[in-house]
């Protein structure tokens, strides 16, 4: 039987191929999967050879040509019609076609997003694809959903989000029965606007393992798996953290060279530094599921290293493994949830 073929856009992104070849070389010495790399045949074969130093992958790795890219600040709309050879079309397509199982892309988030739809289409029943994002923990990480695709929602969105981001829980994190928390500025059930207050009600009457209400300070706590929020929110919250955790490393280290004794005490806490800076590195997640497209998708950061793009692609593949989106089909059509939320139109 063959491994999971994971799809690289590899012109996607702010390094260039070289950083994504890289990953995909990486993630290939795991064992775990093979990889297709879409962009310009040539440009892509040169590059290989440099970065692999001529390695012979025996067939697990391969090109497939693609004579067009979506820049960063294109218009995704316009890019997915205007340029019908891009890499991440051409990369969609390959998983329309059977020959690929996923994709993965450090690209243009809204082209990756138009790309996948256009190509693959939704899982029955979904309303409005996601995109989830994995957090750092006290506990175990925890998923996000939604971080950015959709920032104007309905209620019936939302408690879809929960039902998909937990399936993704349980299938790529191992987590049997995630605790779902909702976003809001309070944990009481009257707290928050007239869309979390819908949510809520919605969610009471679930099979999920609903928590109610959370406060963006229970987000990093680890008591629950699944926080369930707008596009328009998840992605300040995603940001926010982001920006947090660089400027929590900077404050570090701009402290802990100011003098011979904090030197000597960084020296001795160095690997407690290593492992704290591990944790809260978005490079350790690798990117974010678009869950509710009829396929599998990560979108990577476009700043992505090629330790995320190897984390990326291996999620990808755990994704595929663990059969997440029959989860999520299953969890939509058992839900209690499933004829009202199907009442709701995108």
């Amino acid at each position: 039987m063959r491994k999971v073929r994971i799809v690289l856009d590899a012109v996607g992104g702010d390094h260039g191929p070289d950083e994504l070849i890289v990953g995909a070389v990486a993630a290939l010495d795991t064992g775990k999967v093979d990889v297709v790399l879409v962009g310009p045949q040539d440009l892509l074969a040169a590059r290989l050879a440099v970065v692999s130093d001529g390695r012979d992958f025996g067939g697990r790795l391969s090109i497939v040509h693609a004579s067009q890219c979506v820049a960063m600040n294109e218009s995704p709309v316009e890019a997915i019609r205007k340029k019908p050879d891009s890499s991440i079309l051409v990369a969609f397509d390959l998983v329309r076609k059977g020959q690929g199982d996923a994709v993965v892309s450090a690209g243009n988030s809204g082209a990756t997003a138009a790309a996948a739809i256009k190509k693959l289409g939704r899982l029955d029943n979904v309303l409005r694809p996601g995109i989830a994002s994995m957090f750092p923990t006290l506990r175990q990480p925890a998923v996000m959903m939604d971080v950015g695709a959709n920032v104007d929602c309905r209620p019936q969105h939302l408690a879809q989000f929960a039902v998909m981001a937990a399936s993704f829980s349980q299938g790529v994190l191992g987590i049997e029965s995630p605790r779902v928390g909702l976003l809001s500025i309070g944990e009481e059930t009257g707290k928050g606007n007239t869309l979390v207050k819908s949510t809520h009600d919605l969610l009471l009457h679930s099979r999920l393992n609903y928590l109610g209400n959370v406060e963006g300070r229970d987000v990093f706590q680890g008591n629950v798996d699944v926080i369930v929020c707008d596009g328009f929110v998840g992605n300040i919250c995603l940001k926010i953290s982001e920006g947090l955790a660089d400027a929590a490393m900077h404050m570090l280290r701009n402290e802990i060279t100011k003098t011979l004794r904090t030197k000597i005490g960084y020296l001795l806490a160095k690997p407690a530094f290593r492992t704290f800076k591990k944790r809260v590195d978005y490079a350790e997640y690798g990117g974010a599921p678009l869950l509710g497209i009829n396929g599998t998708g990560i979108i990577s950061h476009g700043k992505s290293n090629s330790v995320a793009i190897k984390n990326a692609l291996l999620v990808a593949g755990e994704m595929v493994s663990s059969r997440v989106n029959e989860r999520i089909s299953t969890a939509l059509a058992q839900n209690a949830l499933h004829d009202v939320m199907t009442e709701a139109t995108a």
